[in-house]
């Protein structure tokens, strides 16, 4: 017989257990977690594709997002110092950065165009929310970031796993476990 633990007590497991990698000296952003544990659960449940597919596209994401920033830091002040012009150069920034990673969405690699988004919304709320290793430093917001949001696949699949833990001489047939397992987490149940 299956040990069978609610879906709703396995995520919450694994959640909790993330949240000490928010105490210094980290100071992760472990929330960035949680927006690709539900992507993974968005592309049907944790596998190795929906896995490799999620941690691109966010890590290009946030690639896009330091970009964006550092387009931002040199060309903020092209149209004045008043708070239109930064404004104005900042619109622009983000046009020009948001177009190319939308047509960057047209490569195979980076289709999963929502998860570039998720990627370039994480640096963002790391790098200008004074989260990761080194606040207010934009490499180690990358790094924070990214990192972070890789942990959200694997966290979906240990969430199933604690569901669905195996008796003592039992193997479960892991691929219908976890197709279950999507399926309840999809249901909301």
């Amino acid at each position: 017989m299956r040990f069978r633990l609610p879906h709703e007590v396995s995520a919450s497991i694994v959640a909790f257990a993330t949240v000490f990698l928010a105490m210094s000296p980290l100071n992760l952003p472990t929330w960035a977690i949680f927006i690709t544990w539900a992507g993974t659960f968005l592309l049907g449940g944790p596998t190795r594709d929906n896995a490799v597919k999620l941690i691109t596209a966010t890590t290009a994401g946030a690639g896009f997002g330091v970009a964006a920033v550092l387009l931002n830091q040199a060309t903020g002040d092209m149209f004045g110092s008043t708070t239109f012009g930064r404004t104005v150069a900042l619109g622009l920034v983000i046009f020009v950065v948001n177009g190319t990673l939308l047509a960057a969405g047209r490569l195979r690699a980076l289709s999963l165009i929502p998860g570039m988004f998720f990627g370039f919304a994480s640096l963002f709320a790391t790098y200008f929310g004074g989260f990761g290793f080194a606040s207010g430093n934009l490499a180690a917001a990358f790094v924070s970031s990214a990192a972070m949001s890789a942990l959200g696949p694997l966290c979906a699949f240990l969430g199933l796993r604690l569901m669905f833990a195996p008796a003592a001489a039992e193997q479960p047939d892991r691929r219908a476990a976890a197709a279950e397992a999507a399926s309840e987490a999809s249901a909301g149940g």
